[in-house]
């Protein structure tokens, strides 16, 4: 059976420690992932977005991005 990943593991893993790295408590940010995941596989749920992506790589991914580009939550 053949696996299809369409997002870059490498930088998923790039993206989940810069998370730690920034956050003060590394225990906080790991909830404050799950937390943002399963609320997002709710959401998703109807939506039909890409059912590959798993709702907590989902999360990692906004999370850096709101990370390193706070211009993206002031909007």
């Amino acid at each position: 059976m053949h696996k299809r990943n369409s997002f870059d593991t490498v930088q998923l893993m790039r993206r989940a420690d810069e998370l730690i790295s920034a956050a003060s408590n590394r225990y906080r940010i790991t909830v404050q992932v799950a937390n943002r995941a399963k609320r997002r596989r709710f959401e998703d749920f109807d939506s039909g977005d890409d059912p590959m992506m798993k709702p907590v790589m989902r999360a990692i991914i906004e999370m850096s991005d709101e990370l390193t580009q706070p211009e993206i939550i002031g909007e």
